[in-house]
Formats: C-alpha cells, sequence, structure tokens
C-alpha cells in the first residue's frame, strides 16, 4: 500500500504519514522534520501521533536528528502527573541553505536558516550570462556564504528563467539567459561552486518558496503566476512541485492569447509574454521616455498613476483574466497566486481589473479561498525559492516516491 496523506481539521493542510519498514528510513526522517516545521515544539508521543510512526522509530530519528543539529531540545513541557515531555524543534543554527536567481540582467543570493529565516541576502546587477560568467559569480557568492557562516552548508538551489531545452524558444529573447540551451546547467554549476546544485525555473521555485513562506503555507494544491522578465506559471500539488517530465510545466509565457497579435522572440504572434510581462512593461515606459523602471520606481509610477503603467495593466488583466480561466479549468487549483518582481500594489490593480472572472471549474459557491490571491513573499520570492529548495529537499515528504 502506498502512502497516505491525511488532512488536518482546518481541511487544507496534507499531513503526510510516515512509514516504519527500516529501508525508508530518510524518508521518515523528512516525515519527522516536516512535522516539526509545521507545528513547532513537538514531544516524541505528539510525533508518533502525527505522523503515524511507532514510538521507538520517532525516538530513534527524533535522537539522530538531534545528535546532527538539525533538532534542538526545547524544555520540558508541563503536566499534572509524571515526567514532563521534553520538547523538539527545528534548530535555526543546524544549517544554511544558499539560494540564486540568475535573471537576464541580476543576480540575487539569499541565505536562510534552518527555519527558514533569511540571514542575508546580496543583490548585484549583471551584463554578462554567458555560462561562464555566471559560474564564476556562483562561485565566489558561495564561498562568500561558507566565510560567513559557520553554519554548514545544506545545499545551493539556483533558479533560471525557463523554458529549459526546447527547439526553437531556449534562451530566445530579453527574458531568458543566450548560451545555456546546450549546458547540462546543474553539473556546470556543481562543479564551479564545488556544492551539489538544484537548477529550477524560476517559476517553480517561486512556488516553493511561496508554499514554505508565504501565501500558500498551508494550501496544498495552488497555481502561481510568477511575474519575472517574462511570466511563467509554478505548480503545487499535493504539497509537492509539479515540474513536468522535463522541467517546464507551466510555461504559459508562450501560449498564444492574441492570434496574429505582436511578434515574439519564440517566433510565435500574440504570447502571452508580450502583453503581461514585467519586460513588456519596461519597454513601453521606457519609449515613452521613462527610464527609471526598477521595483521602487515602478512603485512610484504607480502612485501617481502613471498613464503607460495604468494602460499596461488593463490589458494586461485582460489577457490574464481568461487564462486564469483555462488553468483552473485545467489543474482544478485550490486558489491562483500572483506574485514576483512587481510591488504589491500593482498585483493587487491586477487582480482588481480582471473583475468577474470567466465561467471556469472553480466559479463554486462553497470556495474557501478567493479565486485569486496575491503572494506574500515578494520581489524575492524567486531567491527565496531557491534558497528553499534545498530545504524542501531535505525536510517534505514526497508523496509519489514510495510504495509498499
Amino acid at each position: 500500500m502506498g502512502e497516505q496523506p491525511t488532512r488536518t481539521e482546518s481541511g487544507t493542510q496534507l499531513i503526510t504519514l510516515g512509514k516504519n519498514p527500516e529501508r525508508i528510513r530518510d524518508h521518515n526522517r523528512r516525515v519527522v522534520l516536516d512535522s516539526v516545521r509545521q507545528h513547532g515544539s513537538l514531544g516524541r508521543m505528539q510525533l508518533a501521533r502525527l505522523t503515524h510512526l511507532t514510538a521507538q522509530a520517532i525516538a530513534n530519528i527524533v535522537d539522530e536528528l538531534v545528535c546532527e543539529n538539525l533538532l534542538m531540545e526545547t524544555g520540558r513541557l508541563k503536566s499534572r502527573r509524571g515526567q514532563p515531555p521534553k520538547q523538539f524543534a527545528v534548530n535555526p543554527d543546524g544549517a544554511v541553505t544558499m539560494g540564486v536567481e540568475m535573471a537576464s540582467d541580476h543576480m540575487v543570493t539569499t541565505v536562510l536558516d534552518l527555519t527558514g529565516q533569511p540571514r542575508s541576502r546580496h543583490t548585484m546587477p549583471v551584463q554578462d550570462t554567458s555560462p561562464a560568467a555566471l559560474s564564476n559569480l556562483l562561485r565566489i557568492e558561495v564561498d562568500t556564504v561558507k566565510a560567513k557562516f559557520s553554519a554548514p552548508l545544506l545545499g545551493v538551489g539556483v533558479v533560471m528563467p525557463g523554458p529549459f531545452d526546447i527547439e526553437g524558444m531556449t534562451s530566445v529573447g530579453p527574458t531568458t539567459l543566450p548560451g545555456w540551451s546546450d549546458v547540462d546547467a546543474a553539473a556546470l554549476l556543481s562543479e564551479a561552486c564545488g556544492e551539489t546544485v538544484t537548477v529550477e525555473n524560476d517559476a517553480n521555485a517561486a512556488a516553493v518558496g511561496e508554499r514554505l513562506f508565504g501565501a500558500g503555507h498551508a494550501i496544498s494544491s495552488f497555481a502561481m503566476i510568477y511575474f519575472g522578465a517574462g511570466v511563467g506559471l509554478g505548480l503545487i500539488q499535493d504539497g509537492v512541485p509539479f515540474r513536468g517530465a522535463f522541467g517546464n510545466a507551466g510555461e504559459i509565457g508562450h501560449i498564444v492569447v492574441a492570434p496574429n497579435g505582436k511578434a515574439c522572440a519564440c517566433g510565435q504572434s500574440g504570447c502571452l509574454e508580450r502583453y503581461a510581462s514585467l519586460h513588456v512593461l519596461r519597454e513601453k515606459l521606457v519609449l515613452a521616455g521613462v527610464m527609471h523602471t526598477d521595483f521602487d520606481d515602478l512603485q512610484m509610477l504607480h502612485d501617481s498613476r502613471h498613464p503607460v503603467l495604468i494602460e499596461w495593466m488593463d490589458e494586461a488583466a485582460l489577457y490574464l483574466a481568461p487564462m486564469i480561466a483555462m488553468i483552473e479549468n485545467i489543474l482544478d487549483p485550490e486558489t491562483v497566486i500572483l506574485s514576483g518582481m512587481l510591488p504589491d500594489a500593482l498585483i493587487d490593480g491586477l487582480i482588481a481589473r480582471m473583475g468577474q472572472l470567466p465561467i471556469s471549474v472553480a466559479s463554486r459557491r462553497s470556495r474557501a479561498l478567493p479565486r485569486v490571491v496575491r503572494g506574500a513573499t515578494g520581489q524575492y520570492t524567486a531567491a527565496l525559492g531557491a534558497a528553499a529548495l534545498p530545504l524542501f529537499e531535505a525536510m517534505t515528504p514526497k508523496l509519489d516516491t514510495l510504495t509498499d
């Protein structure tokens, strides 16, 4: 029998149950770590009840995790009789993870502790995005993090704009990284920095960050429209990322939404990315003589209701609304989250402009969540998601990897 997820009383959060065979001990470690991460300080008996593991299995795993500094004892819980039970929590200083967002014009490095709290962030502009140049920058960043933090480095996550390895579409246009189409990015970057590097597209990584630390924390299945330079879709299904066979699930930026519309660098015409992306917004602003279009600049332009920005929001919302209905009809998520390199006010404006969304399978009266919500992890969501990838790997059970 395979692994069985159960729901908490709220009906929104999947709890993954542990398995007792010794051969899946690594999975059980993740079950224990995930339970403690979700619920805070817990005793051994509470963990046994939550995970359905035996008391002996829990005792062995907890002792092992304490020895590795991944869990720490937090004292004893007061009780009316008998010896008060020891409580355990994730040790924030047990390890750090590092995430790097490699975008078309900048690079962001984020370090998280084991509880997912940011410990440092570094942003730099990038002119040369070739494999050699970015590999060298990554090596420098990894060396800097190792020198700065005494805790062991649990892993390195790197995010890049997708799609990956698609003929005629990869490394084409201003929202991608030219020169990477025939490169094994994970192998190249791992060799360059001396650490195992996990590579993910930016939208999927952003969804992981939102799942662990943001609006998706208590949502087991959601879709996330991510605004990088382009626009992509990250998917969380039953608490874990859905990547597709080749890591390109959710590539909505090159879905044609306006037949015979604006030419796209991918060779098609009328792609969503040509209407609803940050890159297009910046193009329009530059043509109007607005040369400063960084994150803070966009906030000021919104506050002053700049006509070009308002026009872009109107047009973007026009094409995003039917796309959201399509996503709902195909994937049936609990909600669709909008997030990325746009200020909160712009995302709120987009959602407001969509108004009454087209009818879809999500058009139900008894909804626990709105059909569309704004994300909570902000402009650094992709870098946060990158740093969360090793954390996710170490601390989150995988529903699709176990069979008896």
